[in-house]
């Protein structure tokens, strides 16, 4: 009655609190932190003790699978030399630099010490990249500081361990005291089976879970067996002394990579939805926990040999030595990691990137998981947590002053819409060619679907520009689409429910209509959510879709508009247009596919004049209607 008591008041302080705290702009880790910290001087609220292994076999397998099956195998496969040097390299050479440190102030043995650089130095996953997210840095940091954050906790752990082993800390699968013999041979190959063994596991339980994916059918099964993933990746691993969380890591990023071919649509909905719930629960809850354990953790630093004032003295320097030893590995590595990859990183991103290293709840419950027998383990655990805390604080409210100062930003949402039109509709040209080469293909139904391909496109060509009026409010097609459909849809949802409430209708029948309803609008309110907001900085075809093309490096850069004030032939019929396009041949302005009278591409196939540009106000790409490329 109490465990379930307490789960539902931890849910709904997070969902109060971070309603609260999102609705007012402040970020929603430190208000659970602060609600906690409160929470843990009221004598009302209960002592909770967050054990070790409830993080790290409860909380850590599910957060790690969650951000895993977000992140793109893709990236991470471009970025690996940085994300290696960050997540192996960075945290050693943090962990040596800490625990030189902590060796001299507080007198404890090295080993000890370095077990504490090691709880310190990992990044939390959840933290770094909320805050990138939500800043909006460049997708490749937000890519390296994923990365980062998913794999360095493995680095730490083992490290811990080993630095446990060595310090005659470490503890037996029933909790007795046991003293290993180390050497270096031992250290080397307790990592590389860590990192070997977490990687294969990893792999196993993706070919298991795939094979098992193949057989399933049904959505809700499906969805319950991504609950099971996390678990059972990490606790073998784990058991055999490998890395539960690269085991965790590998499955997720494998099975998020071949879930298009593994899983039907709903179930990756469902998924998708579903995680994302557990998510905001786990996420939060863990800050909030955080929070409580502060007087506790307080009053067992009162009652050592270390007093108060020094203890805090001695966790505010290995905050700062945190703090100053990330850019100090960053910034050399920097070179090394461009010279394999063979680009060039601006050192502004990498000030960024250095400066992003919120500890997490990896942090403080490696903490925890020093044995109670060990020299000032209640001022250790104390280091973690301001370590912990305050580069949440520092990290949340100076990285998006830091970006902005330096002018680190992510693309324009101008330049996301253009490469999305181009994916669509490079899709939806090989699935019409699928359909007209197909001889069961019915004439009247490809041109509907044809119709609908159109207005699919021709949706996301819209994100990129308005209709031409005086107010600057008038409607492309799709907006009044979605607008009176919407409308429609709430009507019909009326009706259907005026038949339930009648009762002369099965309720399954009932349920089938309303799914399908509600999935409609869904998809429309979607669409709603995704409309950029423009910004005035002209827009540039993106890298990676400007291809080669003949057509296009042969036009001029540009060229005058014979008609500047619009479309030559909307302004002789008296129609409204989209968007406009300029012929870089002739300089004939015609409107877009979205338009009534689409006479940019009338005019393309009338002259046969290759490349057109976009004439809207900051934009300046370019496209080849012979090799269908953007430039």
């Amino acid at each position: 009655m109490q465990f379930a008591f307490t789960l539902v008041v931890i849910a709904g302080t997070v969902i109060v609190v971070s309603r609260l705290a999102s609705g007012r702009g402040f970020p929603v880790p430190l208000a659970m932190l602060a609600v906690g910290v409160v929470g843990s001087l009221l004598p009302f609220v209960p002592d909770l003790d967050l054990s070790p292994e409830v993080v790290l076999f409860g909380l850590l397998p599910p957060l790690l699978y969650a951000a895993a099956i977000q992140t793109s195998l893709i990236d991470i496969e471009e970025n690996r030399v940085t994300i290696i040097g960050l997540s192996v390299g960075l945290v050693l050479f943090t962990a040596a630099g800490v625990g030189a440190l902590v060796h001299v102030l507080l007198g404890i043995p090295f080993a000890l010490a370095f077990a504490l650089g090691a709880v310190v130095a990992p990044p939390d996953a959840v933290a770094a990249t909320a805050v990138a997210r939500r800043i909006g840095l460049p997708r490749r940091i937000t890519t390296i500081l994923e990365g980062e954050s998913l794999l360095n906790d493995a680095t730490a752990l083992v490290s811990l361990r080993t630095a446990l082993a060595v310090a005659g800390l470490a503890t037996g699968h029933h909790g007795e005291h046991v003293v290993r013999h180390v050497t270096a041979n031992s250290v080397t190959l307790a990592f590389l089976w860590a990192v070997v063994g977490g990687v294969g596991i990893g792999v196993v339980v993706f070919l298991l879970v795939g094979w098992v994916r193949r057989q399933l059918t049904e959505t809700v099964a499906d969805t319950a067996l991504s609950f099971v993933v996390p678990f059972l990746a990490y606790l073998p691993a784990e058991y055999v002394g490998a890395s539960g969380v690269l085991a965790v890591v590998t499955a997720g990023l494998f099975l998020a990579h071949k879930s298009p071919i593994l899983q039907s649509a709903a179930s990756r909905m469902s998924e998708r939805i579903n995680w994302a719930s557990i998510t905001f629960l786990l996420e939060n809850a863990v800050f909030l926990l955080i929070g409580l354990q502060i007087s506790h953790i307080v009053m067992d630093v009162e009652d050592s040999s270390v007093s108060l004032p020094y203890a805090l003295l001695v966790s505010l320097l290995v905050l700062l030595a945190c703090l100053v030893l990330r850019p100090l590995w960053c910034f050399p590595f920097r070179f090394l990691a461009d010279r394999i990859a063979h680009r060039r990183t601006p050192p502004r991103h990498i000030a960024v990137v250095s400066w992003a290293g919120m500890r997490g709840v990896v942090t403080l419950a490696a903490a925890l998981t020093i044995p109670t027998y060990a020299d000032d383990r209640s001022v250790l655990v104390l280091v973690a947590l301001v370590v912990t805390v305050g580069t949440l604080v520092l990290g949340t409210f100076t990285l998006p002053m830091l970006a902005r100062a330096l002018d680190v930003r992510g693309p324009d949402p101008r330049e996301d819409a253009l490469q999305e039109a181009t994916v669509v509709q490079a899709a939806t040209s090989a699935g019409l060619r699928a359909l007209e080469k197909d001889p069961d293909s019915e004439q009247h139904a490809l041109e509907i679907i044809r119709r609908q391909a159109d207005m699919r496109v021709n949706r996301v060509w819209e994100r990129l520009g308005t209709l031409r009026g005086d107010d600057g409010a008038s409607e492309t097609p799709s907006e009044t689409y979605r607008r009176m459909r919407l409308a429609m849809l709430d009507a019909e949802r009326a009706k259907v429910l005026r038949i339930r409430d009648a009762g002369s209708v099965d309720h399954e029948v009932l349920q089938s209509v309303m799914n399908q309803l509600d999935a409609e609008e869904a998809a429309l309110q979607w669409g709603v959510t995704r409309q950029a907001r423009l910004r005035d900085a002209v827009l540039r075809a993106p890298d990676r879709v400007a291809a080669s093309c003949e057509h296009l490096a042969a036009a001029p850069d540009s060229t005058v508009p014979r008609t500047p004030e619009g479309c030559e032939e909307c302004l002789r019929l008296g129609w409204d247009w989209v968007h406009l396009r300029l012929c870089l041949t002739c300089g004939h302005v015609g409107c877009c596919d979205s338009s009534r009278g689409k006479h940019a591409d009338a005019h393309y196939a009338e002259t046969g004049h290759p490349v057109m540009q976009s004439l809207e106000p900051g934009e300046a790409w370019r496209w080849c209607y012979v090799d269908s490329v953007l430039g």
